[in-house]
């Protein structure tokens, strides 16, 4: 059995499991058989399943007193977690891979160099030992710098790197960089450091802490709210009033140009009615959007 049918045959317990709450083993046997998904499904291959299933996204299949099996900790796959990105990507890597015939029928995003430095970053990221990078931003020279890596992000389809540099936290983009090798040096992550919560007062991966934290409130015209219900752009986001014609959000956040031009996306669709240096702030970049044209 290969790998990559191992893998295939775990997203589809995962898949099936999840879309029924509780189901015994015999009809997830039943439906293996009618989706082809190899042989019998005997107890002995289920259970290797469940301990695979375990080792790559950290959930938990029990049984109940009526022998029905279901994941007793699915919140291991809420947003922004390792396994919740780990489950999509293998997912739709399976899709794809199962749709060969009408590939010519899928469009994807091109994604920016720089993915071929993941390996050796994610692994100084678990042994804990500095980056030497060589690096250039836009319209700048190369720089040379060797930083203590924290955090990978991925963002806008680009990967960046959160790191310590001896002296401050900054954010690079593996796109611009042009070599990283991994040092012999090591280094100590201090223990109460939390991404999450290094991330969690900003929209992107922009971070500035003489950006003060603002409460903004937004008005979403038409169907404009939908799609923020529907894709909140913060995790403090909460609709305070609703009306057949807009609805307003609120936000607590520390508004850096990520989140500025993210508001600028929706175009007449969303207002910014406070705090008021914000709303004169887009005020003046959409008056020299104009004087551009």
């Amino acid at each position: 059995m290969t790998q990559s049918n191992t893998i295939r045959q775990c997203l589809w317990l995962i898949t099936t499991i999840r879309q029924n709450g509780r189901i015994t083993l015999k009809k997830l046997q039943e439906k293996w058989t009618a989706d082809k998904m190899g042989d019998v499904l005997f107890r002995s291959s289920f259970n290797r399943y469940r301990d695979k299933i375990f080792e790559l996204f950290g959930l938990v299949m029990d049984c109940d007193e009526k022998y029905q099996y279901y994941f007793a900790n699915p919140n291991e796959l809420t947003d922004h977690t390792i396994e919740s990105w780990l489950l999509s990507t293998m997912t739709v890597n399976v899709a794809l891979a199962d749709s060969q015939t009408v590939k010519d029928r899928i469009v994807l995003e091109n994604v920016p160099e720089g993915e071929q430095y993941l390996p050796i970053i994610i692994k100084a990221i678990r042994l804990n030992r500095r980056l030497h990078m060589r690096y250039q931003r836009f319209g700048c020279e190369v720089s040379e710098k060797s930083v203590e890596p924290y955090v990978l992000k991925l963002w806008g389809r680009r990967w960046y790197l959160l790191v310590f540099t001896g002296h401050h936290m900054a954010t690079y983009s593996l796109d611009r960089m042009l070599s990283v090798e991994m040092t012999d040096e090591t280094f100590v992550m201090p223990a109460d450091f939390s991404p999450e919560r290094f991330f969690g007062e900003y929209y992107g991966v922009l971070t500035d802490e003489t950006t003060p934290l603002e409460h903004v409130v937004l008005r979403a015209y038409g169907k404009t709210a939908n799609y923020l219900r529907t894709l909140p752009l913060h995790q403090s986001q909460q609709e305070i009033a609703t009306t057949e014609d807009y609805a307003d959000f609120s936000f607590d956040i520390r508004p850096t140009p990520d989140f500025i031009g993210e508001l600028l996306k929706y175009d007449q669709g969303v207002e910014v009615l406070n705090p008021p240096e914000l709303r004169l702030k887009i005020c003046k970049i959409i008056e020299e959007i104009l004087n551009r044209y």
